[in-house]
């Protein structure tokens, strides 16, 4: 930020300025020959621009024009990061760290004590000045004269961004994000470590996170903290879905089946009689019932918390991923695909179940042949659906978002708008709705039904 001005570097779009606190976005790229923006900061009047494989761009004009400072600099330098502390501006980059102390108008190298390796992020804390690298994380006390390893950095060395809030220093890596309290004397792990997070759910004020293969997280202050909870499941398990049915949390996972806690995470019981395939990709709630979604076995029916669960596959094709579920009212939704030959390709799209589950009618009328679709949303009589063609059939051809406002009769697309049609997850907040894509950020609808 400067002042009222708010600057956004993107990766291929270059600058973008917003003075309405984002309501509208501008694009200032006068002068900025590389549009792949890595990192900004702003010194005084003045805001710097570090690019990939560009070096660094200087405005003095509030990005109105932009000039290349790269004295100093090696040729074609990938800027990671950059930081300022006082008068000086520090560049974090694949040769290193450099210093200017003259407004970018030449560069010194300052990598006295630093690996050879790449820095990929740089902090300031008052006369402290700390960079990331893939060796670990580094601190200068001397405006970089001189770099000293701390030694007690996280267990995971890859640190890519670091970040200071007081006297806290955040670290975040491939394993996770560490926070010290001590200028690096100490790290404590305040995110869940070398693991993704595939699914969440909420329980009241508790959030539940499930990882890809360190089970399940249960936080109970907004995301502040997070606690595993995972006794009863398998070591170093896959939670790929949750569901909540008043106090029962049901977890499904990557070969154990479903599991069930009554205490808000404390204990898990194992509740897969009957579950022929323990692969569980999704679940849903619907009154009573509960409905799992498995990894080719197709859709699963309990209607008694878990303790027994029956196949409820008539008219679904054979050696069906049942990927997601959307409850609207009594219609149950599933998307579908098959994955193993000689069924590749067969059965793709959407489902509809208007009796629990007993029978289950393809309803793709509007949707690209062979669509898989990746997530639903709900929002009154209007369903959505995240599209994609099968990669396999017709490459990327059906990306996108497509609506049905008569319970998947018809399905039209609404995607204007959206300038990355990937579309991997759907989500409602009221009359909005957000969709998260693959590689473009996230976009949002206000209006329910035409545009994203």
């Amino acid at each position: 930020m400067s002042g009222s001005n708010i600057f956004a570097g993107t990766s291929g779009g270059g600058v973008y300025l917003s003075s309405n606190n984002g309501t509208g976005w501008t694009t200032v790229d006068s002068g900025l020959t590389n549009p792949y923006i890595n990192a900004l900061v702003v010194s005084g009047s003045n805001i710097f621009a570090g690019t990939g494989y560009g070096g660094v761009f200087l405005s003095t004009n509030n990005g109105t024009s932009w000039t290349a400072v790269n004295t100093g600099l090696p040729a074609n330098t990938f800027v990671q990061s950059l930081a300022v502390s006082g008068g000086n501006i520090f560049a974090g980059t694949y040769a290193g760290v450099f210093l200017s102390t003259n407004n970018g108008t030449s560069w010194t190298a300052v990598n006295t004590g630093l690996p050879a390796n790449t820095v990929q992020s740089l902090a300031v804390s008052g006369g402290n000045i700390f960079a990331g690298t893939y060796a670990g994380i580094f601190l200068s006390t001397n405006n970089g004269t001189n770099w000293t390893a701390v030694n007690s950095t996280p267990t995971n060395c890859d640190v890519w961004s670091l970040t200071v809030s007081g006297s806290n220093i955040f670290a975040g890596t491939h394993g996770g994000v560490f926070l010290s309290t001590n200028n690096e004397t100490s790290w404590t792990a305040v995110d869940f470590t070398n693991s993704s997070v595939v699914c969440l759910a909420m329980s009241g004020s508790n959030i539940f996170a499930g990882t890809n293969d360190g089970g399940l997280f249960l936080s109970t202050n907004n995301g502040t903290s997070w606690t595993a909870v995972n006794s009863g499941l398998p070591a170093n398990t896959g939670v790929l879905s949750l569901a909540v049915s008043g106090g029962n949390i049901f977890a499904g996972t990557n070969g154990g089946g479903v599991f069930l806690s009554t205490n808000n995470g404390t204990s898990w019981t194992a509740v897969n009689s009957g579950l022929t395939n323990t692969g569980v990709l999704s679940l849903a709630v619907s009154g009573g019932n509960i409905f799992a979604g498995t990894n080719v076995g197709g859709v699963f029916l309990s209607t008694n918390n878990g303790t027994n669960w029956t196949a409820v596959n008539s008219g679904l094709p054979a050696n069906t991923e049942v990927m997601s579920f959307a409850v609207s009212g009594s219609n149950i939704f599933a998307a579908s695909w098959s994955t193993l030959a000689p069924f590749r390709g067969v059965g793709y799209g959407v489902f509809l179940s208007t009796n629990s589950g007993t029978n289950w009618a393809a309803v793709n009328s509007g949707l690209p042949a062979n669509t898989e679709v990746m997530s639903f949303a709900v929002s009154g009589s209007n369903i959505f659906a995240a599209s994609r063609s099968a990669p396999t059939t017709l490459g990327s051809v059906g990306y996108g978002v497509y609506l049905s406002s008569n319970n998947g009769t018809g399905w039209t697309a609404v995607d204007s708008g959206l300038t990355n049609p990937y579309v991997t997850a759907l989500a409602m907040s009221g009359s909005n709705i957000f969709a998260g894509t693959n590689g473009g950020g996230v976009f949002l609808s206000t209006n329910s039904v035409s545009v994203l």
